[in-house]
């Protein structure tokens, strides 16, 4: 058995790599409805780009499900903190979710344009909400969340919906928006009709240098003008979980942690591949684009996780009710059991995953589409 300061830190690894599952492959379906009244000019092609996803995204909701799982059982603290604070939050994601699925069933069921026309809308506004949601949250992790433990560590949070809608968080939201949107757009230029996968090409030329831009400014921002945590030099890794058995406080930079070399080299490495994605994609190039595309939403959600260790969840109004990976997991036997779990698990999922993208490989084509239309 692992030591329980390693079963920790493992799983802070396996929490960052399920997000990153999550953002590749539900990344892209967002990407894709946001992009739906872009990428798409007349019904037959909203049609056939929407039939590029909706095979797939429930399959893709798996990820979701198990970095929602793994929070839950790896990092209870975290799980209880987050969900009571970005409650409201979380409901509007929530009901963003559940409204693509039923405009992918209601879309077709009447021919009338407006019908449709209604349905392209909320499509296209529940693909933009969960990405900019989910950067604001992650851009309060770095100011800080406004929750405290009391000595019997019972949690209190201070904070609202409003009060998550700060100019920072709101930059790191554009950056999430924009960094789904090239994702959304390099996947119709894979498995979009040709017409439609010009077009991807084209939105890609902006849309890319777009996100480095944003990424750039909230990064020099984040270095200049936001003070990072920092744990005292008497924290145990290898106690129980009490986020109150240490000493935290603030620091000049986030990037004077200890994985601040690899926050760098993952903040270039998202930059780079971004900026390769539209230079591929004019080479028709497609899947290596879709590759490069996923490579830079790793390499952001690295540097993010990179530049925050130890941190999990840091506290504006005590920084020493701050979670972090060493006080915010559950107990040894239960992460040694889970892990057990996940490799098993995990790698069918995978193989599973690799499998119905095989047999569903190719592009969509408006005569495909064309030909199935008396069937709605």
């Amino acid at each position: 058995m692992f030591e329980y300061e390693t079963l920790r830190l493992i799983w802070w690894l396996l929490l960052g790599i399920l997000l990153i599952g999550f953002a590749i492959m539900d990344g892209f379906d967002l990407g894709v409805a946001a992009l739906l009244r872009v990428l798409a000019r007349e019904d037959d092609e909203r049609r056939a780009l929407l039939e590029t996803i909706e095979p797939t995204w429930e399959g893709n909701q798996v990820w979701l499900i198990l970095g929602a799982g793994a929070v839950f059982a790896a990092w209870p603290l975290l799980y209880a903190a987050a969900f009571s604070g970005f409650y409201f939050a979380m409901l509007v994601v929530l009901l963003a979710f559940i409204v693509r699925p039923v405009g992918f069933n209601f879309r077709n069921k009447i021919g009338d344009p407006r019908w449709r026309e209604s349905w392209d809308w909320i499509l296209t506004v529940a693909g933009l909400v969960p990405p900019l949601i989910f950067g604001v949250a992650f851009g309060n992790l770095f100011l800080g969340v406004p929750f405290r433990y009391d000595q019997t560590l019972r949690m209190s949070y201070e904070g609202g919906l409003l009060g998550l809608l700060r100019p920072f968080p709101l930059l790191v939201g554009l950056v999430c928006v924009a960094m789904l949107l090239m994702h959304g757009a390099t996947w119709a230029a894979v498995k979009a009709d040709e017409s439609i996968a010009r077009r991807a090409e084209r939105v890609l030329r902006w849309i890319a240098p777009a996100f480095v831009l944003l990424y750039a400014a909230a990064g020099v921002w984040l270095v200049f003008g936001v003070p990072g945590y920092t744990l005292g030099p008497d924290a145990v890794v290898n106690g129980p979980s009490n986020p109150l058995a240490k000493d935290a406080g603030l620091t000049s930079s986030w990037f004077d942690g200890p994985l601040a070399a690899p926050a760098w080299g993952a903040a270039a490495l998202a930059i780079l591949a971004a900026l390769a994605v539209p230079l591929l994609a004019t080479r028709r190039a497609h899947a290596t684009a879709f590759v490069a595309s996923s490579l830079a939403l790793a390499g952001t959600i690295l540097s993010a996780g990179c530049a925050l260790f130890p941190f999990l969840l840091p506290s504006s109004l005590d920084p020493r009710s701050s979670l972090t990976v060493y006080d915010a997991s559950s107990s040894r036997t239960t992460l040694g059991l889970m892990l057990l779990a996940t490799a098993i698990f995990l790698p069918l999922i995978l193989a599973y995953t690799a499998w119905v993208y095989r047999v569903l490989r190719g592009r969509v084509t408006l005569e495909h589409i064309r030909q199935s239309h008396g069937m709605y």
